[in-house]
């Protein structure tokens, strides 16, 4: 493989770069810009799309028919980067989570008429969306634990159950449900997709978290007769962990992606920091102890960018790359929260003040570690590899090459 960026996608890296510093970091920078959940504003973002769109700048990862860019795997890893040098970044281009990974998913599985009611208004910024799946009394990591059941009634599906730690649900249009419809093993889940204006569900509550939250925050949700009609199933049914694993597979990915950026944005900030600020008779960068500290989060931050873009090269070769992806994952949440506990501590008082958006990142990045599937998970399934694949697992190219 070759590390080396087209041309195209080099240049394509550096607009958004540039695009971050110009129009987003100083948005960012006045906090009459952000929301009571710490978030950008809705009229401030409203505008920064508005000159992402007329940039060319606009949902890179989105097919081209539904007004993206249509990038690959290995571009996305090199835009969504540069996009999180702000940690308002990524929404501004429609690259945020949860909506990121939803028109992903709906990319690959949805009809022809469901990417048209669906996908096209997520792509061009009209609608948000969110993923229901995990529930208060068990689907966390573990998928076979849904106990939200959809139950068949002619051409329609009846919704009972709930779910929690639904990200963006409030405001958001569309969601995506996963609810079983048996009790096999492997094919009892079926996955939905539904209107935030149908009757028979409802909000309980926005649960508050330790950090900042995405626009629509991380809902309880209850079920109780939402009616679905059956041409807004996707894929088959009992294909609803098939479904859940192409979602969440990208949708690791693309968070280690953005959270490499986050990482540089905070080492950046520590290392501005230090080479200024005296102590001692010296600057605090000349200190072997500050090296020290700066020298090993920036190669921790270059090896996430090889797990990661190893793992994106391995997709658009056609390759699951599911334990590079989980690789990926676990490695580079360590390497955000380590990278901005760095900073943070180079800066002192001033890391820990809201003067600088360190002390935010760090609450930020307590959730890397259990988002998709908690960092033990994750080292579950490679160790699954590794005992399937022996040797094999330390292969050069494609799964196939082993």
């Amino acid at each position: 493989m070759d590390f080396a960026l087209s041309p195209e996608i080099d240049a394509l890296r550096r607009r958004y770069r540039d695009f971050v510093e110009a129009h987003i970091l100083p948005v960012e920078a006045n906090r009459a810009n952000w929301d009571a959940h710490e978030n950008i504003g809705l009229p401030a973002l409203k505008v920064l799309r508005v000159k992402a769109k007329e940039a060319g700048l606009w949902a890179p990862q989105v097919p081209e028919e539904f007004g993206g860019m249509g990038l690959s795997t290995v571009g996305m890893a090199a835009c969504y980067e540069e996009m999180n040098r702000s940690i308002f970044g990524p929404v501004v281009f429609n690259c945020a989570a949860p909506d990121d990974g939803n028109m992903w998913m709906l990319a690959r599985v949805g009809t022809d008429a469901q990417k048209e009611r669906w996908l096209r208004p997520l792509a061009e910024g009209k609608v948000r969306s969110a993923f229901a799946m995990t529930e208060p009394d068990g689907c966390g990591s573990d998928p076979s634990l849904t106990y939200t059941t959809a139950t068949r009634d002619g051409d329609k599906w009846v919704i009972k159950g709930r779910k929690w730690y639904t990200t963006g649900a409030e405001g958001a249009q569309t969601f995506t449900l996963i609810a079983r419809t048996s009790d096999d093993d492997r094919k009892g889940l079926t996955a939905f997709l539904f209107d935030a204006d149908q009757p028979g569900w409802e909000i309980v509550r926005r649960i508050g978290i330790m950090g900042p939250e995405e626009h629509g925050g991380h809902c309880e949700l209850r079920f109780d007769g939402l009616e679905i009609p059956d041409e807004n199933r996707l894929l088959e049914v009992g294909d609803g962990l098939k479904v859940t694993q192409i979602r969440l597979g990208k949708a690791r990915l693309t968070h280690c992606m953005r959270w490499l950026g986050m990482a540089r944005r905070a080492l950046a900030i520590g290392m501005d920091y230090v080479e200024t600020r005296e102590s001692f008779g010296g600057k605090l960068i000349d200190r072997e102890s500050v090296q020290l500290k700066l020298g090993k989060a920036a190669m921790d931050i270059e090896v996430g960018r090889l797990l990661t873009m190893r793992a994106a090269w391995m997709i658009d070769q056609g390759d699951f790359a599911r334990k590079e992806i989980s690789m990926a994952k676990v490695a580079v949440a360590d390497v955000l929260h380590d990278a901005i506990d760095t900073a943070l501590q180079l800066n002192g008082a001033r890391g820990y003040s809201k003067d600088t958006p360190l002390e935010w990142m760090y609450r930020y990045a307590r959730q890397a570690r259990l988002v998709d599937g908690a960092s033990e998970v994750h080292m579950m399934v490679l160790a699954g590899q590794l005992r399937a694949m022996k040797q094999g697992f330390w292969h050069w190219g494609l799964a196939d090459d082993a």
